[in-house]
């Protein structure tokens, strides 16, 4: 069953784009789709659907929050920021293209 997903993070299209930079190319295993949205707080909402629970969290943590950590550094935050609260979602249908 398809795992769907969305959180919120404090930042701005240009700190999205260095963490996409420093995640890579490489097709997230599991990522059936993603879509990230300006918020008017200041936020950048992520939606997604994954395979699995097991997809995203494995993601997430081999290759999301080291890249994070590296740009966070870059802007000399040593502290890692608290996880979002993330919010599943129970996929009924996903349509695409």
């Amino acid at each position: 069953m398809a795992y769907a997903i969305f959180y919120d993070v404090p930042g701005d299209e240009h700190i999205y784009g260095k963490v996409k930079a420093e995640i890579g190319d490489e097709p997230a295993k599991g990522l059936l789709v993603q879509l990230v949205v300006k918020r008017d707080a200041g936020e950048l909402r992520h939606f997604s659907v994954w395979e699995s629970e097991e997809d995203w969290r494995r993601f997430r943590e081999e290759r999301v929050e080291p890249a994070v950590g590296a740009v966070l550094a870059e802007i000399g935050v040593t502290d890692a920021p608290p996880s979002p609260a993330v919010d599943e979602m129970v996929v009924v249908d996903l349509i695409t293209g």
